[in-house]
């Protein structure tokens, strides 16, 4: 069970890759709030993909002016 979970966390650069984002984007959400969940380990910081993909799913909408 360890294995899997530890398997599923990515680094900051790992989950910017998988959004298709810049790590800074993430820096900076990391800091005022509005991105993905986070898991901080120290001064580590992981992502599980489970919460990037919830991340994803809570951003779909049909049109631009959805808020």
């Amino acid at each position: 069970m360890a294995q899997s979970i530890q398997s599923n966390l990515l680094t900051r650069e790992q989950a910017a890759n998988y959004l298709s984002l810049k790590k800074s984007t993430l820096e900076a959400w990391a800091v005022r709030g509005g991105g993905p969940s986070m898991v901080k380990m120290g001064k580590a910081v992981r992502y599980r993909l489970a919460d990037l993909e919830a991340f994803i799913e809570s951003r779909i909408r049909q049109n631009t002016s959805e808020a």
